[in-house]
């Protein structure tokens, strides 16, 4: 009798959870590559604590964008601790959004020019849920075989693909070796 039931589970419950993979980008792999980035203008706050809660930080900013009458551009991350090394109420990062460089802004955010510079960037097309583990694993990789490892800071920058049916795509920028 479970034999029977076998195509039914893996019609009902497997096959759509991989659809759903698929969709956000599950498959795909990130591309390393050598560029010149920058430079990024973009309005943040500091955030410390679990990098988990970001997004809570990354909504206040948008919130005050809006209010400002400021249309908020690509998603910016510069990660100053690492997470694989440190706990997780300490560490920091700054996040926010693009904006541009004659913006006023309200006296909450901060603002900050991240220069022209010559990086390693990985870049994969995922939902925000995937993509950043993607990136980083592909920079581990990429560095690896000469003994190095991911430094700090990291540059996240995730354009959205502007329908919901799309994802967006994340570069993860470090500076080049």
């Amino acid at each position: 009798m479970i034999r029977k039931q076998w195509p039914a589970f893996i019609a009902a419950f497997v096959l759509p959870l991989l659809a759903v993979y698929w969709w956000w980008g599950g498959f795909n792999r990130a591309v390393v590559s050598e560029a010149e980035s920058g430079p990024h203008f973009y309005a943040y706050l500091e955030h410390e604590g679990e990098l988990g809660k970001l997004p809570k930080t990354q909504d206040r900013v948008f919130r005050l964008l809006r209010q400002a009458g400021i249309a908020p551009g690509d998603t910016v991350t510069v990660l100053l601790t690492d997470p694989r090394r440190t706990a997780k109420g300490e560490q920091r990062a700054k996040t926010g959004y693009r904006i541009p460089q004659d913006a006023r802004l309200p006296a909450d955010l901060k603002s900050e020019i991240i220069p022209r510079r010559r990086v390693l960037a990985a870049t994969v097309r995922a939902a925000v849920a995937l993509a950043p583990s993607k990136a980083y694993q592909a920079l581990a990789d990429h560095l690896a075989p000469s003994g190095r490892d991911i430094t700090l800071p990291a540059v996240e920058i995730y354009r959205p693909s502007g329908t919901p049916a799309r994802v967006g795509e994340l570069t993860v920028e470090i500076a080049a070796p």
